[in-house]
């Protein structure tokens, strides 16, 4: 019999990245308060999938005011992917472990979790950008941290409500898949992780082609000393199995998502938003739920909504309704350097997903910034990583200093008091 292969070593970059993810979770467990933890909308329906419904069969709490009225039961607008993604923490509390909806627990896991990857992801940008030497340690610290604590994200992942949560764990569905991607290729992981952040933002379907394109050009790469002829032939035997394996699950999730909508709704299109009650008398929804219309106004909340004064500290307060992203996060104002692997091919999915999110209807309702733009993270992130330098620098510092600040106050002001009303 031969003797077993020796299992490889956790190395000294896993343990410098797992013990960064720990602080970062603490960091944000004791730093939110999930103050809209009682908007467990997918949890509800994630129970109601456990005793075999798809909706709930008794009328919920008035504060679940979203929930649908349709026929017998009340079902909820989140995609079928959100519901899924709670069935775990469904079952435990089926198995009475927990009561309440695990929010704060939920979003320090999703911070942690997205910080690891967000670490190792500096691998895809060469040994310069992963190294444990200190300058460049320090700025992929920093760039790790910088999506999670120098953002929106802090605050709105920190609200706790099942918007919030599922926009976390598509932010973290996306930096996997890339990581997955990128640096340990595996097109089958990466398609789970994929599949995560579509079945919480229906819109990240528009993005696969990115990740197809990445494996597919390291296939090509791999071949490059061939042929053009035989790349071509090799490379679409060689990649068939790759596409099967990154979107079999993402395919799977799409098939049931319609029939999901179809058993609750009677059209495999309809994910119920227009049925929530009084949503379709609400203004900004006059042209539907996305419009050119809405284009002006979203960019507005994004990019060009201020801050305001305040006599009292900390002497600024924030729209309850959205301010501008690259106020929130001066680090952002990096983007515009020149430079950049991964550049190109990072600007178009920015320029899609940003066009999709401009055309909703509503810029996101009661946040800090724009919430949305979360899903645009990754994208920026590899941007950052890729057109500086791989040590870090006094400008990168500062910013990032600046933005931590920023975000630190939304948090305290939206989570911890109520100076920030409606």
């Amino acid at each position: 019999m031969d003797a077993e292969a020796p299992k490889k070593p956790i190395t000294r970059d896993v343990w410098v990245a797992i013990g960064l993810s720990l602080v970062a979770a603490l960091a944000f467990y004791f730093s939110t308060n999930p103050t809209l933890h009682d908007l467990d909308y997918t949890l509800e329906i994630a129970s109601a999938l456990l005793r075999g419904d798809l909706g709930l069969r008794e009328k919920p709490p008035e504060w679940l005011n979203e929930m649908i009225p349709y026929g017998h039961r009340y079902y909820s607008a989140f995609p079928l992917g959100a519901v899924i993604s709670m069935v775990p923490v469904a079952l435990l509390q089926k198995a009475s472990l927990i009561h309440n909806f695990p929010a704060r627990i939920l979003g320090a896991l999703i911070a942690g979790a997205c910080v690891y990857f967000f670490f190792q992801l500096a691998k895809a940008f060469g040994p310069d950008y992963s190294s444990l030497k200190p300058k460049p340690l320090v700025r992929r610290i920093l760039l790790a941290l910088f999506p999670l604590f120098a953002t929106w994200t802090w605050c709105n992942l920190g609200m706790g409500g099942a918007w919030q949560i599922a926009l976390g764990l598509a932010l973290l569905g996306e930096t996997a898949a890339l990581y997955f991607t990128l640096v340990r290729p595996s097109p089958f992981i990466a398609g789970a992780f994929f599949a995560l952040a579509v079945g919480n933002r229906t819109e990240l379907l528009i993005t696969a082609p990115f990740y197809l394109y990445l494996f597919w050009r390291r296939s090509n790469e791999n071949a490059a000393a061939q042929s053009r002829t035989t790349r071509i032939k090799q490379g679409l035997r060689v990649n068939a199995p790759m596409v099967i394996d990154f979107l079999t699950l993402s395919v799977a999730l799409v098939l049931l998502t319609a029939a999901y909508n179809f058993a609750r709704f009677h059209s495999i299109f309809d994910f119920g938003y227009f049925h929530i009650p009084e949503v379709r008398d609400e203004p900004w929804y006059e042209h539907g739920l996305f419009s050119l219309y809405s284009i002006p106004w979203n960019v507005h909340k994004m990019l060009f909504q201020g801050f305001s004064d305040d006599p009292n500290f900390p002497f600024l307060s924030f729209d309850p309704f959205g301010c501008s992203i690259l106020l929130s996060s001066p680090f952002l104002f990096l983007l515009f350097r020149n430079g950049g692997k991964y550049r190109v091919m990072c600007w178009i999915a920015i320029g899609l997903l940003t066009f999709i999110l401009w055309c909703h209807g509503n810029p996101g309702g009661w946040q800090f910034s724009y919430r949305y733009a979360m899903i645009l993270l990754p994208w920026i992130f590899l941007l950052l990583t890729g057109n500086g330098p791989p040590t870090i620098t006094v400008t990168e510092i500062s910013l990032f200093a600046v933005s931590v600040a920023i975000n630190a106050t939304a948090t305290w002001l939206f989570l911890w008091t109520d100076k920030i009303q409606p």
